[in-house]
């Protein structure tokens, strides 16, 4: 797993990569466009009751839920790593709808509880200090923490062997940590934090869907594995509201 940026002072910069455009590549087109609304679509679920929140997103920089969250008046600031981070979304953080700061991921420069909602989205499973990531997480939240990650505990369990295809396929592919979920919650559980609720994304691979290309396809897909309760048991990536304990 490749976390650190070596022009960049800190020791976590997965967030330099995933703010950029070739990244982004990968959620291009229909079948990344429909991958991204259902992620949109479940972390807004979770942040019903939070409407009027001060919200951080951690590695927002790639704008996946900064820029639509910004346009609909959330009050949002985005840590990036380095000045580059700000590039995906320029266009919210110019006319004032959202503020960037550049910062390291697993020391934000931050008071302890300074915001509502803490947003982390395709950083854990890249990050290798991620218990540490989880820490500052929760030290700057005041009412909950949402994130995503992959998990074993699913089709992504054959996924190492498929590596060398996937990164064939999407060439652009980076290493990750597939994380068992007990192994989140236990961390966050160490911060004081409890899940307090849970949406899974996919049954299918993710790549998958990049392969076949088709919105409908991939939805009608997913649609059935919902209907049968495979993404309830097997689905990934998982994304889950922590909230303090008590």
């Amino acid at each position: 797993m490749s976390a650190t940026d070596p022009h960049c002072p800190f020791p976590e910069t997965a967030d330099i990569h995933t703010s950029s455009d070739e990244y982004a590549t990968r959620f291009s087109g229909p079948a990344g466009e429909w991958m991204l609304a259902v992620q949109e679509t479940i972390t807004r679920r979770l942040m019903r009751g939070f409407e009027g929140s001060a919200v951080l997103d951690v590695g927002g920089g790639h704008g996946q839920l900064a820029v639509p969250l910004c346009r609909d008046g959330w009050a949002v600031t985005v840590l990036g790593s380095d000045e580059s981070c700000r590039h995906r979304i320029r266009a919210v953080v110019e006319t004032g709808a959202c503020r960037f700061v550049v910062g390291d991921v697993i020391r934000l420069p931050f008071p302890d509880r300074s915001f509502d909602l803490v947003l982390c989205f395709r950083l854990l499973t890249h990050c290798e200090r991620w218990p540490e990531l989880v820490r500052e997480l929760c030290r700057v939240a005041r009412k909950a923490v949402i994130v995503d990650y992959p998990t074993g505990q699913s089709l992504n369990a054959i996924a190492p062997a498929l590596f060398g295809a996937k990164k064939k396929f999407e060439k652009n592919t980076r290493t990750w940590a597939l994380f068992r979920h007990r192994q989140v919650i236990d961390e966050f559980a160490k911060n004081g934090f409890g899940p307090a609720a849970t949406g899974k994304q996919f049954f299918l691979p993710m790549v998958l869907h990049r392969m076949l290309k088709s919105r409908a396809l991939s939805a009608l897909a997913e649609a059935v594995c919902r209907a049968l309760g495979l993404t309830r048991l097997w689905g990934s990536p998982v994304i889950v509201r922590f909230e303090p304990r008590g």
